[in-house]
């Protein structure tokens, strides 16, 4: 990826934007990985841990009520300031995931929930995650799973296909759901450095009050899809608004939608 794409610049403008609108519309559903990412890399009492891509604070909070010496660092000062106020005992800053701001040997374990999906250089990310972590330590991350898995990126990229241009001027980026794959996880792991990855799925359900919520979710609280259907023209985002919200409303369980999520969690570990 050619650090001149613009992608970085773009997905920093976007979540400078929507940092309230992610947490709002996204935060129960990715929230439902956290246990398990943490308890991937061991995090508890005298762990020292750096969440990489923190935004909204969920993991950090969280490792720090484990007990662990918890670090958050993301890109957009909106997101961080956000996090220090969500959690004012936890440590949040500024800071590149492909250059983090932390000397070499630094932490027992490095998280990246959702991060790599928009990060310009995702495997300079994990370099920069191997060359923090102490040896010994532990590296995990998760995604989401390929759109015939997770409905909800089924539905929208369906309706832009049907309705709309999916192929807009969008600053060029990584493929979105290239660690959807288990053996590309592994082989990117594997190429800085990191043993012993293994690579399995985390059955979650976005539970949302109604298909307008999930339009919504995914027209403000995204920084790649809202920018795709920005990018469409009026009559376009009408027809995709009410293709989604039509697609949405079969998952609808009582008084709430309930759309399969899953995501991928990755590990490895540091060779001692």
């Amino acid at each position: 990826m050619d650090a001149s794409s613009g992608f970085r610049d773009f997905e920093h403008a976007g979540w400078e934007g929507a940092a309230e609108a992610y947490a709002e519309h996204w935060g129960a559903l990715t929230s439902q990985s956290v246990g398990p990412l943490l308890d991937a890399v061991g995090a508890g009492p005298g762990v020292t841990l750096l969440d990489v891509a923190s935004g909204p604070g969920y993991v950090a909070a969280a490792a720090a009520a484990r007990g662990a010496r918890a670090t958050g660092v993301d890109f957009s000062a909106v997101m961080v300031a956000a996090a220090q106020r969500r959690y004012p005992r936890v440590t949040f800053r500024e800071g590149e995931a492909d250059a983090l701001p932390f000397p070499d040997a630094t932490f027992d374990a490095v998280t990246i929930a959702y991060g790599l999906l928009h990060f310009e250089r995702p495997d300079q990310a994990l370099a920069e995650a191997y060359r923090v972590l102490r040896p010994g330590g532990r590296v995990a991350f998760t995604v989401w799973a390929t759109p015939d898995q997770a409905v909800g990126f089924d539905i929208i990229l369906r309706a832009v296909q049907a309705h709309g241009d999916p192929d807009v001027a969008l600053p060029p980026a990584p493929p979105f759901f290239r660690f959807s794959d288990a053996a590309e996880c592994r082989r990117a792991l594997e190429a800085v450095g990191f043993r012993d990855a293994t690579v399995g799925q985390l059955p979650q359900v976005w539970r949302l009050d109604s298909p307008d919520q999930f339009f919504a979710a995914m027209q403000h609280g995204t920084v790649r899809t809202a920018g795709l259907l920005r990018a469409q023209t009026p009559a376009a985002l009408a027809a995709i608004g009410a293709a989604v919200r039509a697609a949405g409303a079969a998952y609808q369980h009582g008084a709430t939608l309930e759309v399969p999520m899953p995501a991928v969690l990755a590990r490895a570990v540091k060779p001692g």
